[in-house]
């Protein structure tokens, strides 16, 4: 194992120790055929990496269409026949 890069085997046979570094030390690198193929990585960086950066109605509201009056009214005419 070279640092945080771990063959695919080697990550297969050592999986706990692989968690371990991954938790608390570092995301760690899985290769297959020496191509990188996975990494791994505690929670809480996964967490931090796709949260999003404002929530919801801050970004509604920084919408350029945040002025656009929108029309919600429903059409209230009768529905056409439909044959079945």
């Amino acid at each position: 194992m070279d640092g945080n890069v771990w063959q695919l085997q080697e990550a297969k046979s050592k999986f706990s120790q692989l968690v371990e570094e991954a938790m608390h030390k570092q995301p760690q690198v899985v290769t297959k055929h020496g191509h990188n193929a996975v990494v791994i990585l505690s929670f809480n960086e996964y967490i931090s990496l796709t949260k999003p950066k404002i929530d919801l109605v801050t970004f509604l509201r920084a919408s350029p269409l945040a002025e656009e009056v929108i029309d919600l009214t429903r059409n209230k005419d009768i529905p056409r026949d439909v044959n079945l």
